[in-house]
């Protein structure tokens, strides 16, 4: 069904009998999309992979509380459902899942949870405890649930894309993982719905992530080797000064499936900082040349 418009009608479900409904009646092979909500034009960039790829678009709107150690911005995260289905109804998606937490959690937090193995405890997990065991856990129930092709996750958040797709073809979950380039502003600050806390001089300094990134890359390819590129990388960086001066949490160079760092070939760099009270991550694909011989 259309509307006016010729675009596809959204279809929007709030508990799990209608979404098993609304998923029946979609025919072809179809593409989820998990979010928070808050979407921007980085989700828009994940909407249309996965509709370049999929006959359906399937949209799940859930903040995970999971995810939220007690410290953190569970209560204070952005929450614009209907800014968020607008932006669906204009991607075409077919459905958005838009449950409420008794729906996803109906008995309470479940006793049961994924957990992620050694990785988990590293970088974003070593920084937030039991992070990954809510991700997973949390994207394991809706896979099931909305039983798709493709799922389709941005690379910004690598190591939960990495866990992801370590899960999947663990537990032989049936659905092809599918990471999707991070969209970035014209300055370079990868696109997070948490931007939206930066306060004027924070968002400015934000930009240091992705220059650290920049740096990294540069070296690499100019044959500096792992020690080199993550030395450039941290004087990008630079030191703390000022109130809205990022401080980093960490800054590692390691192998594209976040295993130590390769001699050569395709490596991860990845960042994460506190600017303000705001937390964000980055991270970029880069390659370690090897030096240029006389």
């Amino acid at each position: 069904m259309s509307g006016r418009s010729g675009i596809p009608m959204t279809t929007v479900v709030p508990d799990r009998q209608a979404l098993a409904a609304a998923r029946k009646s979609l025919p072809g092979s179809v593409a989820v999309v998990m979010t928070m909500g808050a979407l921007h034009a980085g989700h828009e960039t994940l909407l249309r992979a996965a509709a370049e790829r999929a006959d359906h678009v399937l949209v799940t709107i859930f903040v995970n509380p999971l995810q939220f150690g007690p410290n953190e911005d569970f209560d204070r995260y952005p929450r614009t459902l209907e800014a968020d289905l607008e932006i669906c109804r204009a991607a075409g998606v077919a459905v958005v899942f838009a449950p409420a937490r008794d729906e996803i959690y109906p008995g309470g937090e479940p006793m049961v949870r994924v957990d992620p193995g050694p990785l988990g405890g590293q970088l974003e997990g070593q920084s937030r405890p039991g992070f990954f065991n809510g991700v997973l856990t949390v994207v394991l129930k809706l896979i099931q649930l909305t039983r798709p092709d493709f799922a389709f996750f941005g690379e910004k958040d690598y190591q939960q894309l990495t866990l992801v797709r370590r899960m999947a073809r663990d537990l032989d979950l049936g659905v092809e993982i599918v990471g999707v380039p991070t969209v970035r502003e014209p300055d370079g600050l990868a696109l997070s719905s948490r931007n939206r806390y930066l306060s004027a001089p924070e968002r400015e300094a934000a930009v240091r992530l992705s220059a650290a990134l920049r740096a990294g890359a540069t070296a690499a390819a100019d044959g500096l080797g792992a020690a080199g590129a993550l030395s450039a990388a941290r004087a990008a960086f630079g030191t703390p000064v000022g109130v809205a001066a990022p401080k980093l949490d960490y800054l590692v160079l390691t192998d594209p499936d976040l295993g130590p760092a390769p001699d050569g070939g395709p490596a991860r760099l990845l960042v994460a900082a506190w600017v303000g009270q705001t937390r964000l991550i980055d991270n970029a694909a880069i390659d370690l040349v090897p030096p240029a011989t006389t």
